[in-house]
């Protein structure tokens, strides 16, 4: 994908990026925490999570097109680099969101028999609950790191410190 009605097309995807991921992050945690908010998000705690994922990539890809057609910057590169690491995190958003989704539809199902549940199992739970905060921690912050770079690459030269307000 190089551009959609004229723009670049990384900067339009990158907002999907930008609110998805840390959506996904903060929903999964949510969810790994309280299994009735993971009860009440079902099959949209995964579906989030296979979207964010998605866009990665996209973005990325998106991304390389536009680093091809603006002049060479170390920013850039550094926004780049940056920019592709970010697929790990998204997949381990995913598969921790599906894993919570399947354990909390298998627990309620085996809680519908016999009155437990596999995410109710407090070792389980507190494993996926830190695995879930640790990575929806590390997502979050490189999306933060990355859209960093990526603001200061496409303005650090691009407009007038010294004007005056109101001019």
């Amino acid at each position: 994908m190089s551009t959609v009605n004229g723009l670049p097309a990384h900067v339009l995807l990158v907002h999907i990026v930008v609110v998805l991921v840390p959506l996904t992050a903060l929903a999964l945690v949510a969810a790994a925490l309280w299994p009735r908010v993971a009860r009440r998000l079902g099959v949209l705690l995964p579906a989030l999570a296979l979207v964010a994922l998605v866009s990665v990539p996209l973005t990325t890809q998106a991304g390389e097109w536009l680093e091809r057609h603006v002049t060479e910057d170390s920013l850039v590169r550094r926004h780049t680099e940056l920019g592709d690491g970010l697929l790990p995190w998204a997949l381990g958003l995913f598969v921790l969101a599906t894993v919570v989704w399947w354990a909390t539809r298998r627990g309620g199902q085996e809680q519908d028999r016999s009155g437990g549940g596999r995410l109710s199992s407090l070792p389980v739970r507190i494993v996926v609950g830190v695995l879930s905060v640790a990575v929806a921690a590390g997502a979050v912050v490189d999306v933060y790191r990355i859209g960093d770079s990526g603001a200061k690459a496409a303005w650090h030269d691009a407009y007038d410190k010294t004007a005056a307000q109101g001019n």
